[in-house]
């Protein structure tokens, strides 16, 4: 049995593991499932993660056990709510329940995708093989979870539950416009195994548009400021100027972002560098704002649906 150390979640506090709960490697990103068990221990089918045998490491990258996170809480334990089956503190401030949910939730949907990336989207034409899975900037905003999803197939922002929401009854598919500073933006509603109940708005898919993982994030990072930025919003734009200047956006986002990422490997960061600008330049100034949002308004927000939310 595990002792009361646990670094991995639960501020420590093993005994507060479900027995059904969903733990992942923070070194290798190994999924310990307790309905599988685990074949190279021989542990059987239905052991919890909590009564894993004393000798029992990582099967793949031979790391210690108090490293792993919890990315599914599974069922909650008896006397427990749901925040604190997530790892919130007691008596913690709502910003520090809502900034623990935040990063809980950066994990869980990195764990997920990163998943369904291996088991469900390798070899599928949409998907850029240059990118991998990576949550940015996940935070609070107005007592919810906010926060930017990149995968090799979308980039969406993502809305979950906070403190004292409950979402359980989400009707995945369903449509809703949610309103930040710089305009009106259409998510739509899903619900997916490990990652829960929760609202995504796409800003690119597919994404062939990006030749790196930097120049995705630094883009992903750079929209999630422009949200709440209220110069960027212009809602008496008309319909079909509106449409115009999202996809002259699109581009000047892209453009932009590959020169910065040119200018980072011109300074000696071999480990990211742009393979679209080869030449060394002047630093590339930040994508537009309009860029970042995919243009002014409503008609703008409302973007192709995401792929796999």
């Amino acid at each position: 049995m595990l002792g009361r150390r646990f670094e991995g979640s639960f501020l420590g506090d093993a005994g507060r593991i479900a027995p059904t709960a969903v733990l992942e490697c923070k070194i290798c990103w190994h999924v310990y499932d307790p309905a599988a068990g685990c074949e190279v221990w021989q542990v059987p089918a239905g052991t919890p993660f909590a009564a894993l045998p004393a000798h029992w490491r990582c099967p793949k990258c031979d790391g210690d056990r108090d490293q792993f996170m919890v990315i599914d809480v599974g069922a909650v334990p008896a006397g427990e709510t749901a925040e604190a089956a997530a790892g919130v503190p007691v008596g913690a401030s709502a910003d520090g329940r809502l900034a623990t949910l935040a990063a809980a939730a950066a994990t869980r949907f990195e764990a997920v995708f990163r998943e369904v990336h291996s088991a469900q989207m390798r070899g599928v034409p949409i998907v850029n093989n240059a990118l991998s899975v990576k949550a940015v900037g996940f935070g609070g905003h107005d007592g919810r979870v906010l926060g930017m999803l990149v995968t090799p197939w979308f980039m969406n922002i993502v809305l979950a539950p906070g403190p004292g929401d409950d979402w359980s009854g989400l009707v995945p598919g369903a449509k809703e416009l949610i309103e930040f500073p710089s305009g009106l933006y259409q998510f739509v509603a899903a619900n997916r195994p490990g990652a829960g109940p929760y609202k995504a708005c796409s800003l690119f898919s597919p994404m062939f548009e990006f030749t790196s993982m930097l120049q995705a994030t630094e883009t992903a990072a750079a929209a999630v400021v422009a949200l709440f930025d209220p110069a960027v919003r212009d809602d008496g734009d008309r319909p079909g100027d509106a449409r115009r200047a999202r996809d002259e956006a699109a581009r000047v986002a892209v453009a932009d972002a590959s020169e910065a990422s040119a200018a980072v490997g011109a300074a000696g960061a071999a480990a990211h560098v742009s393979t679209a600008e080869p030449a060394a330049r002047e630093p590339a100034p930040a994508p537009t704002r309009r860029a970042l949002i995919l243009g002014p308004g409503l008609t703008a927000a409302v973007p192709r649906p995401p792929v796999t939310p």
